[in-house]
């Protein structure tokens, strides 16, 4: 489909626009006559000639995105590519103009490239993520961070939280940092780069076997600790601090069921979390 239409690598943008706004404007009509010829006869001219009458609306659509500073020339490509995907999956039984259809594809390819090519840490991964990244980018007036008032406006328009507009700003204005720093011979001062502290130790066997076998010793501690309790204070660290999180008793519940204040429950859990890192210090000392 792509043979014969306009490209903008081997012209100038001037070129390019003077090229598709030459290009005819269809009727409702026509469009619709091309899309059952190419959906029912796969006659890839008809489809051609659909893409070609909505190059102009790609132009439109991209420089709506040139405040990103990545070349609109880039930019109209992907729209063009989002637009060709929208002619192969145009129904026009629908009764709608391809225009309409073709529209979210047109932006969604945008708006991929952008995401990809923004930074060379892809800022925003979710859908969500996403919105906010280009809500973000269209409230901001300038460079410079978000004020805290321009923050929690932004964050009551969208109805999300404070944290996540907060943590969206800081990736994208954050500076990008080169994975592999090249030493200019200054040993005083070195730099630590990415490649020196981001190894992938998953399968390490020496880390695998502390993992698993750290584990089992820290679990055997604990419950060797808690064994020199006497039952009431192990009742209440166990309800207080080992149980499901969903589970945990608050001091007042404990100083009801003992018929005791609050702040007795405190002292006797303080008491017990000391004789317990002694014991395990202890325990750590003979291993």
């Amino acid at each position: 489909m792509t043979n014969q239409l306009p490209t903008l690598q081997n012209s100038s943008l001037a070129a390019y626009l003077k090229s598709i706004n030459a290009q005819k404007e269809l009727s409702a009509e026509e469009e619709r006559a091309l899309a059952v010829r190419y959906r029912e006869h796969e006659d890839v001219e008809a489809a051609q000639q659909l893409v070609l009458s909505h190059l102009r609306y790609v132009v439109h659509v991209a420089r709506r995105f040139m405040g990103y500073g990545l070349p609109v020339t880039d930019l109209i490509q992907e729209g063009n590519i989002g637009l060709m995907k929208a002619v192969k999956r145009y129904d026009p039984g629908r009764n709608n103009r391809l225009i309409t259809y073709a529209a979210h594809w047109i932006k969604a390819e945008i708006y991929e490239f952008i995401l990809k090519n923004w930074k060379l840490v892809r800022v925003a991964t979710t859908k969500a993520q996403r919105k906010l990244f280009f809500n973000l980018k269209k409230h901001r007036n300038s460079l410079e961070p978000m004020s805290d008032s321009e923050i929690k406006k932004l964050a009551c328009d969208l109805n999300i939280p404070e944290k996540d507009v907060r943590d969206m700003e800081v990736r994208m204005t954050e500076p990008e940092v080169s994975f592999n720093i090249e030493n200019d011979g200054d040993d005083s001062s070195p730099v630590l780069a990415p490649e020196q502290y981001l190894g992938d130790n998953t399968y390490n066997p020496e880390l695998v076997y502390e993992q698993e076998h750290g584990e089992e010793g820290r679990k055997q501690m604990l419950e060797e600790a808690m064994s020199k309790l006497d039952t009431r204070s192990r009742d209440i660290i166990s309800r207080r601090w080992l149980a499901d999180q969903e589970k945990r008793l608050p001091l007042q519940k404990l100083a009801k069921e003992y018929g005791v204040t609050s702040e007795r429950i405190r002292q006797i859990e303080r008491k017990a979390i000391l004789q317990m890192k002694n014991s395990i210090e202890s325990l750590g000392y003979q291993a």
